[in-house]
């Protein structure tokens, strides 16, 4: 019962100051200064192009900050980030772990199962019988799917439907129940609102609010923040041009902008604007595990 409970998801508070991450052409953002108690919604704002999804990957361990200082559970970053991606977890973000439109829901579900497995369990886990780790697989899908919201027999085949088919609403869920297999302290979840309609969009909300409220820490890079939650705001820069691989996708930059004094205790703060910037980031600035 011990085991049980530790497992159980507890947000991560998430402290930056001063936080900034330089491409080689110049500031994607800095200066973000913010502190986030645990099951806190964060929303970071603003247009796409301006450095939103590479933030939400610096405070997840993802990419590698150079200037300031930030914390995830009380793991220093970039220093510990290792250990910041060990509790905390994507949602869809393209270029990194897109969902396999080919695959369908079930299959998707199975291997994020199989995978949090393979790198997520203690030897004790590993030694366990074949019908144990299977049920225990099941149960945490049963327990992610459910927590997303994503109702599988109301989908067109059932778990046999095929990403291609599914409604962005229906994909944003499978996404976030992919990532809560893990049982992370920490979800990040980039373009919340994209391409939704307002009921959806209340809807998507109200998700991530059912999340916070179980104790999970919220992080979503957004075009516009909900009342209530501690926004971060982007400042507007030149849209990004597209790059050819996630691999060679380059963090860019344009004139310093830095948050405004006193934005961080209103409960907002920008981050800098930067010219053709990639949402995605760096060369080596992606850490990332599971499919992309």
């Amino acid at each position: 019962m011990g085991t049980e409970a530790e497992e159980q998801p507890h947000g991560a508070a998430v402290v930056a100051d001063g936080f900034g991450l330089r491409g080689p052409r110049g500031w994607v953002f800095r200066e973000v200064s913010f502190r986030a108690e645990p099951g806190a919604l964060v929303a970071i704002e603003g247009p796409s192009g301006t450095g939103r999804t590479c933030l939400l990957l610096a405070l997840t361990g993802r990419m590698k900050a150079q200037e300031g200082h930030a914390e995830v559970g009380g793991l220093p970053l970039p220093r510990k980030a290792a250990a910041v991606r060990r509790i905390s977890a994507l949602g869809q973000v393209p270029g990194v772990n897109e969902l396999d439109p080919a695959l369908t829901v079930a299959e998707h579900l199975r291997e994020r199962a199989l995978l949090q497995r393979r790198f997520d369990g203690s030897v004790r886990a590993l030694l366990r019988r074949p019908g144990t780790r299977a049920a225990e697989a099941r149960a945490r899908i049963e327990e992610a799917v459910a927590a997303a919201g994503l109702d599988l027999d109301a989908l067109p085949k059932g778990a046999r439907t095929s990403v291609r088919d599914l409604e962005r609403i229906e994909a944003l869920r499978l996404s976030i129940a992919l990532a809560l297999i893990g049982r992370p302290r920490l979800l990040a979840v980039d373009d919340a609102d994209l391409k939704l309609s307002d009921a959806a969009r209340t809807e998507a909300w109200a998700l991530l609010r059912s999340l916070t409220a179980s104790g999970t820490t919220v992080l979503a890079v957004c075009s516009d923040a909900p009342e209530g939650a501690l926004r971060i705001t982007a400042v507007a820069g030149e849209a990004p041009e597209a790059p050819e691989t996630p691999e060679t996708r380059e963090a860019t930059g344009a004139p310093e902008a830095t948050g405004a004094p006193g934005a961080a205790e209103a409960g907002r703060t920008d981050t800098g604007a930067a010219a053709s910037t990639t949402e995605e980031g760096a060369d080596d600035a992606l850490a990332e595990t599971g499919r992309s």
